[in-house]
């Protein structure tokens, strides 16, 4: 089953529209076409009060029109909702002070954080951008459990990740070509709690 496209929010002023618990009820519920009339009955609301929030969702891009038919005598617009909406992480930050990166960041969180958000960003432009052209972004996500009895361990591992990657990239640098970037992380794992055992 295909995905749903993704429309990147890194306005502001949109990510404030969008996020108003109001409009992100019209926005859950036009995930298949309706009417102002249709959202007003299916949300309990005036339906001048949902006309007026669609057309704010409209002029921002929010909502798109999803045809027109009619009904008892009049015709009434379709709206569905945007693709899937991703906020852009960087709207949440402050921007990184360049002159504070230090050798020890690829271990402090907060550099995690700010690499994480930016892989976010730029795949989601990325992805739109080769969606309208009607092509696929190429991508490759590895993920694994691990287990680390020391710190010392994990800081081996770490040397052995780093030392790995870069033997890679060595060997794979190509005079030209598309240029890709590999991103490898390492985190706690969420604690969940354990399957109840069973007699």
């Amino acid at each position: 089953m295909a995905s749903r496209p993704t429309a990147l929010l890194d306005d502001l002023d949109v990510a404030r529209l969008a996020l108003a618990p109001i409009r992100r009820r019209i926005l859950a519920s036009l995930v298949e076409p309706a009417s102002a009339a249709g959202l007003a009955e299916r949300l309990d609301m005036p339906r001048q009060r949902i006309g007026h929030h669609l057309r704010a969702l409209e002029a921002a891009g929010l909502v798109q029109p999803a045809g027109e038919r009619r009904k008892r005598g009049f015709v009434e617009r379709l709206f569905i909702a945007a693709p899937n909406l991703l906020l852009d992480p960087a709207l949440l930050q402050s921007a990184p002070d360049p002159a504070a990166v230090t050798a020890q960041d690829r271990h402090a969180a907060d550099h995690l954080i700010g690499t994480a958000s930016a892989m976010v960003r730029d795949v989601a432009r990325m992805r739109q951008a080769a969606e309208s052209e009607g092509a696929r972004l190429l991508t490759l996500t590895v993920e694994a459990d691990l287990c680390f009895a020391t710190p010392a361990d994990f800081d081996r591992f770490s040397e052995q990740v780093a030392a790995a990657v870069a033997d890679l990239a060595r060997e794979h640098s190509a005079p030209a070509g598309r240029r890709y970037r590999l991103t490898a992380v390492a985190h706690p794992a969420v604690a969940t709690k354990s399957p109840p055992t069973r007699n």
